[in-house]
């Protein structure tokens, strides 16, 4: 669906996944394995573009619901680029072990990680400032070490990944579950609160617009201030 001229969400990926039409294609995230169809399926037959259109594919984190759809977009357009931030892209590529977590959600997480594409290597590495198809990206820390925010000023919207969830109308933090460090995600909460922006699209749950940030500053200052 369109949710604001130019940016389409894509629904049935179980972990949102975004398409920005610019000049080409630029997609945010790309739903669990498998969803590389869905999404390639979204672009022929509701955008009425092709495949070799997608320029880059951005990813937010490294978890394997957001970048599941990776290896079947890179086989249908070779030449797209990878960008993920420079701290989750050895998670990416697999030359650094994936986090481990206590408990039943450690048990999910081994499951899930076997889904995982066996090679990815990202071919831009991102930073906090850094410009790229004309978003901004900002280093969100906390669900996993490089989870970014991308602000397209133009628009005023923000894709914000697992950093913070809307259900459409309120705001939640992210999954604690899958959270590297509950802390450093409060800060980045506080973070996006310091943004200007009118929309904000997240990786799991509804669009929040409009006024998204009045409401996330709302939001952080509830959050716990570590001394």
């Amino acid at each position: 669906m369109e949710i604001i001229p130019g940016i389409h969400q894509v629904d049935g990926v179980n972990g949102n996944a975004y398409i920005i039409i610019r000049d080409g294609l630029v997609i945010i995230d790309t739903g669990i394995p498998g969803s590389g169809k869905t999404i390639l399926s979204y672009i022929r037959n509701t955008l009425h573009r092709e495949p070799e259109e997608i320029r880059t594919v951005i990813l937010t984190h490294f978890h394997t619901d957001h970048i599941g759809g990776v290896k079947a977009l890179k086989e249908a357009a070779p030449n797209l680029k990878v960008a993920v931030h420079e701290a989750d892209a050895g998670y990416v590529s697999g030359t650094l072990p994936l986090p481990r977590y206590p408990g039943f959600r450690g048990l999910l997480v081994g499951l899930f990680s076997r889904l995982r594409p066996s090679i990815l290597v990202p071919d831009i590495l991102l930073k906090d400032g850094d410009l790229i198809e004309g978003l901004v990206c900002t280093h969100l820390p906390g669900h996993t070490r490089g989870s970014i925010g991308l602000l397209d000023e133009n628009s005023k919207t923000l894709f914000a990944g697992d950093a913070i969830r809307s259900d459409g109308t309120s705001l939640s933090e992210g999954p604690r579950a899958f959270t590297m460090d509950v802390a450093a995600s409060w800060e980045s909460i506080r973070k996006i609160a310091l943004l200007d922006f009118d929309t904000l699209l997240i990786g799991h749950g509804k669009p929040l617009r409009p006024g998204a940030a009045a409401k996330v500053r709302e939001f952080a200052g509830s959050l716990p201030v570590q001394s």
